[in-house]
């Protein structure tokens, strides 16, 4: 694929280690370019400001996700049969599978059980006060309610972590982290198709829906194990990365988690300023399927095209200073949770789970205090801490 002279190159690799640690300089640089900039390193193109990342997801019979959404053939041929890469009618007939466990009315249901899961992970890192933000409060929650959710067994449960963001460290250009995360992706939908033959998922389980309806031949028996890790890695690592963004900013900004104890009415809100500054997924791919035009940029049938998320949601166009964290903002519109048919299917769960750790921490814990040095997970697609070290300091009249 080559680019039309017309449209400008940007030649840094936005892949390489120092720019996934730090990657907004680089989607300034390309928001300033144009609307459409040629990737000369990933030979793409890329779009950066957010009327443009908006309009080509909701474009999605110009745009499609069904040739997969990755930046390399094997991470696409491998992501064949689930929701993320499909369109149309197979589309909507997976989706259908499991649409009636994240509807608003059934996240509802669990809020209960989400609360008393966050109280006592919440208890246990009091009782420690020096705690890793990441580990011990932003992991703790999503690892309690999704894989039971989903149905996935035990005896899979502990390299859950690694499988969820090697399959999403997979979905970035050839490159070394792509590379050897290919083997731990692999290793998650090797298990995956042991769990559908061996039919070992817990009953009445998400994984119990996917397998009744292959046996009442809704879907192919085939297409099972995708869809079995469809809602499992996502809803793990963008999860985590919100929650661990969130407790970073809170403590980076005290005045703002005050205003959070003050009023928990402001809690739904800063969750979405949480995801427009901290997006967790940095971007996928779409593949163009007729020639197209994006504010003026032309875009060629058969072109890759990249859409930054993490760009649109920082985008000076749109949002007023854009590098600001303000939980006071209207940040209902970000796209962390991507928009259109491809919007993100479990991100009712991914609020009631942020927002409700949110709101214990905020009756119990006064403030947030760095405690080291925090350190960044190194992964071509997802954007969360590794390591988030916080000392804990409890409200008055609260037990540490």
């Amino acid at each position: 694929m080559t680019y039309a002279v017309s449209i400008p190159q940007y030649r840094a690799d936005i892949y390489s280690t120092d720019a996934i640690l730090d990657p907004y300089p680089h989607y300034a640089r390309l928001r300033d370019l144009g609307p459409v900039v040629w990737l000369s390193r990933q030979q793409v193109f890329a779009v950066s400001r957010y009327a443009d990342c908006k309009a080509v997801l909701l474009d999605d019979e110009t745009f499609i996700s069904g040739d997969g959404v990755a930046l390399n053939p094997l991470a696409n041929r491998l992501g064949r049969g689930t929701t993320l890469n499909s369109d149309g009618r197979e589309h909507s007939k997976k989706r259908s599978v499991l649409a009636h466990r994240l509807t608003p009315k059934a996240v509802r249901k669990m809020t209960s059980a989400v609360e008393d899961k966050a109280e006592c992970i919440v208890d246990a890192a009091l009782n420690k006060q020096i705690v890793d933000g990441v580990d011990d409060l932003a992991t703790a929650l999503p690892m309690s309610v999704v894989p039971d959710l989903v149905g996935w067994p035990q005896d899979g449960r502990e390299d859950l972590l690694r499988w969820a963001g090697a399959t999403f460290d997979s979905l970035g250009p050839i490159n070394r982290h792509s590379i050897t995360a290919v083997k731990a992706a692999t290793e998650m939908l090797s298990f995956s198709k042991r769990v559908v033959r061996e039919r070992s998922v817990i009953p009445g389980s998400m994984g119990d829906d996917v397998l009744t309806a292959a046996d009442e031949n809704r879907i192919g028996r085939s297409e099972c194990p995708a869809l079995m890790i469809d809602y499992l890695g996502p809803s793990l690592d963008t999860t985590i990365g919100a929650i661990s963004g969130a407790l970073d900013l809170f403590a980076r900004h005290p005045e703002q988690w005050r205003a959070i104890r003050q009023n928990p009415d402001l809690i739904p809100n800063a969750v979405n300023e949480v995801v427009r500054y901290e997006s967790p997924i940095r971007a996928f791919s779409r593949l163009a399927v007729r020639d197209a035009d994006v504010d003026g940029a032309k875009i060629p049938a058969g072109a890759r095209v990249l859409v930054i998320y993490a760009s649109a949601n920082r985008d000076a166009r749109e949002w007023e200073d854009p590098d600001t964290f303000d939980i006071t903002r209207d940040a209902a519109r970000q796209l962390g949770f991507g928009s259109g048919i491809h919007g993100c299917a479990g991100q009712g769960l991914a609020r009631l789970e942020a927002q409700t750790m949110l709101r214990v921490l905020a009756r119990r814990i006064e403030q947030f205090v760095p405690a080291g040095t925090p350190t960044r997970a190194v992964n071509n697609i997802i954007h969360r801490f590794e390591r988030l070290p916080l000392k804990l300091v409890a409200a008055e009249g609260i037990q540490q």
